[in-house]
């Protein structure tokens, strides 16, 4: 899936609390706010997660997106830049506020899990490298 379409605007990045590194750097995953509350019941582990009223997004390492095609209901944004709507300041953060921190030193929930777990409550295939429903290459 191509990266989170963001229209003109004040871009800005969801950012990490202190103390969590992301060595791999991070995307973010967005879904509606009701799929992502029931994700979250059902992953082993979870990484940092922000939520506004309407989409809760999930930070992975970089490159979560590649040879994954994201479920069409979610947003996949590239460094976790979001942008405000219109570009308007309002003096407001309309970013989306940390909802969940990590007990450990990671701020990743494993993207594996997240994508599959998305894809099962929202009752879709998962789909590997997308286009090739042929799967992976054979060794010879």
């Amino acid at each position: 899936m191509s990266p989170l379409a963001l229209p003109r605007g004040h871009r800005r990045c969801l950012c990490l609390p202190d103390g969590l590194p992301a060595r791999l750097g991070y995307d973010a995953v967005g879904m509606p706010a009701d799929i992502g509350r029931r994700v979250m019941t059902c992953l082993p582990r979870v990484g940092c997660v922000f939520a506004d009223d309407q989409r809760w997004w999930w930070i992975v390492p970089s490159g979560s997106n590649i040879d994954v095609d994201w479920p069409p209901f979610t947003s996949y944004a590239v460094g976790a830049r979001m942008s405000e709507p219109g570009g308007e300041h309002s003096g407001r953060s309309r970013l989306p506020g940390l909802i969940h921190h990590p007990q450990d030193e990671s701020p990743y929930t494993p993207p594996i899990p997240l994508y599959f777990m998305t894809c099962h409550i929202a009752g879709i295939q998962p789909r590997w490298s997308p286009g090739d429903a042929s799967g992976p290459p054979r060794a010879i």
